[in-house]
């Protein structure tokens, strides 16, 4: 278990106990450069060519042009022989745009693994639903909100609004989701005072869990489920222990590497479908004993893995 951060105090941004309005919004949002391309790592590996069994295409367009941003193409790949008989498997990743591995991994895994599964399920992924936060290495989009707390109705986020319809329109039934996130030690350091200050509250950082872990839905736990997906990471990567009081980030754990969430209430993308079996992955790539390469081969065995068993349940 890694050291806490201490929180900044004050955040640049606002006056400490006041909620943000415009000004500060605006004042958040200037404080945000670009950091690395959306264009040059995600897009153009994209256009460059996906396997032959798969159909890159447009889900909408970000327009983010009334702050004096830019504008951002939307892309997923999708199984080009679509068949009603066979299960359907969603994956998204860059929910959440800092999350390197859930984009990386996840464009890894369509270069790498697309190919092996044609044929035994639908496939459809989403690898980078929040392309400015990719951008800026950032948890938020240009207005201050977690996509990942936005997948509900009338979503005030694009993000979030758009992976929906997307999903709506070309997997309208969803048999197994994963979604591909990362902890970081920035969420101590910047994410969770940004959200404090935001808000008008006080940050109380939380011990960072060093290694791989899974949020399973509350409502469909499926620990047999969780617990193979588990042992397979734990071929790749180290999984994380829980705190003094047997919890990671703040939630009890279920079993080892496992916590749950109540995904739709709270408007995570993991309660974006009714599929029976979902995950939530949650890479540490600050960790010392991690490398990137790993963290991307965390999320694809992650995948590959929930594929063989959503397969072997006779799906």
């Amino acid at each position: 278990m890694t050291t806490s951060h201490a929180a900044p105090a004050p955040y640049p941004v606002g006056t400490p106990g006041q909620p943000w309005a415009a000004p500060e919004r605006a004042a958040w949002l200037a404080r945000q450069p670009l950091r690395r391309s959306y264009q040059d790592e995600v897009l153009a590996p994209l256009l460059a060519g996906v396997p032959g069994e798969a159909e890159l295409f447009s889900y909408g367009e970000l327009d983010y042009t009334r702050l004096g941003l830019g504008t951002y193409p939307l892309m997923a790949v999708r199984s080009r022989d679509w068949r009603d008989d066979l299960p359907t498997v969603l994956v998204t990743g860059g929910v959440h745009g800092y999350e390197t591995s859930g984009v990386q991994g996840a464009l890894q895994w369509i270069r790498q693994e697309f190919a092996r599964h044609v044929g035994l399920v639908n496939l459809l992924v989403l690898p980078c639903i929040s392309p400015w936060g990719y951008e800026t290495i950032n948890r938020w989009n240009p207005d201050a909100l977690d996509p990942n707390r936005q997948f509900r109705a009338d979503s005030p986020a694009g993000e979030a609004a758009l992976a929906m319809a997307c999903v709506a329109a070309h997997a309208p039934r969803v048999d197994l989701h994963v979604d591909l996130h990362e902890t970081t030690d920035t969420d101590n350091s910047e994410f969770g005072p940004a959200k404090a200050a935001r808000d008008g509250n006080t940050f109380v950082p939380h011990p960072i869990p060093d290694g791989f872990y899974l949020v399973g839905d509350t409502p469909r736990p499926e620990p047999e489920f969780q617990g193979a997906l588990i042992k397979a990471v734990r071929e790749v990567t180290h999984i994380a222990e829980p705190d003094a009081d047997g919890c990671l980030i703040g939630s009890p754990m279920k079993q080892p590497g496992v916590i749950h969430y109540n995904k739709r209430p709270l408007g995570l993308c993991g309660g974006l479908t009714d599929a029976r079996f979902v995950t939530t992955t949650e890479v540490y790539p600050d960790s010392p004993r991690a490398t990137p390469a790993q963290c991307n081969e965390a999320q694809m065995v992650t995948v590959s893995a929930a594929m063989a068993w959503l397969l072997a349940q006779g799906a």
